[in-house]
């Protein structure tokens, strides 16, 4: 896709001052993640947004199936699959995107990010880039913490981590982040509880992903 956008996927007023760009997990467009762009887009009575999700992968996003990896043939292709996931190569589309993205609605004046576990990781590393393309930062379940660019970030950043994500780690994270946050773990919810792996038909999970958005958009409210 390169710095391009389709109609497909955007969703929110088509006049919004500001918009979210939504970074998904490893497994692409699914049904959870672009409700919880939906969901973003509504807002909760005080914002709303304009949310792009670029299909950074091309269509050749990982199957849900290999993960978590069962059999050796499945993490063989995990393994070969995460070599054209590097992400050094797809956050230099980062800039064309928005461009793309403000040609389709020029009222744009500000941007946050959300980032699904793989795009947890992109968030959190664009986090401290400048100068910044962002204004605030969500990750869901993000992929590799590590404090060490937490040490980096420059933007308010939110990080809700799942059960699967060490306790350590997610510690580290939130005292290294010298800016505005809120970090939480969801103790009973998979990786991914926000986004392809949310198993909403199950009364637990879909409440914990309900509150997960909430407290995703109440941020957004809040810095952006």
């Amino acid at each position: 896709m390169g710095s391009k956008l389709c109609n497909e996927d955007v969703t929110g007023p088509s006049d919004a001052n500001k918009a979210i760009l939504a970074v998904y997990d490893i497994f692409g467009f699914f049904p959870q993640t672009l409700q919880g762009a939906d969901i973003l887009a509504a807002g909760n009575g005080q914002e709303s947004y304009q949310v792009f999700m670029p299909d950074f992968f091309e269509g050749n996003a990982a199957k849900i199936e290999w993960y978590p990896p069962k059999t050796k043939e499945q993490q063989a292709c995990l393994g070969e699959w995460f070599q054209c996931a590097d992400w050094s190569v797809h956050r230099k589309k980062l800039p064309g995107l928005l461009r793309a993205a403000e040609e389709i609605n020029p009222e744009i004046k500000a941007w946050g990010i959300i980032g699904y576990c793989w795009g947890g990781k992109m968030a959190s590393i664009v986090a401290g880039d400048e100068p910044g393309l962002f204004k605030v930062a969500v990750q869901t379940s993000p992929a590799r913490i590590d404090h060490k660019d937490a040490q980096h970030v420059k933007i308010p950043t939110m990080l809700l981590a799942s059960e699967e994500e060490s306790v350590e780690s997610v510690e580290q994270y939130a005292e290294h982040l010298d800016v505005p946050k809120h970090v939480e773990r969801f103790e009973d919810q998979v990786h991914g509880f926000m986004s392809a792996r949310a198993d909403l038909a199950d009364g637990r999970a879909r409440k914990e992903y309900e509150r997960g958005y909430a407290l995703a958009l109440k941020f957004f409210n809040d810095h952006l």
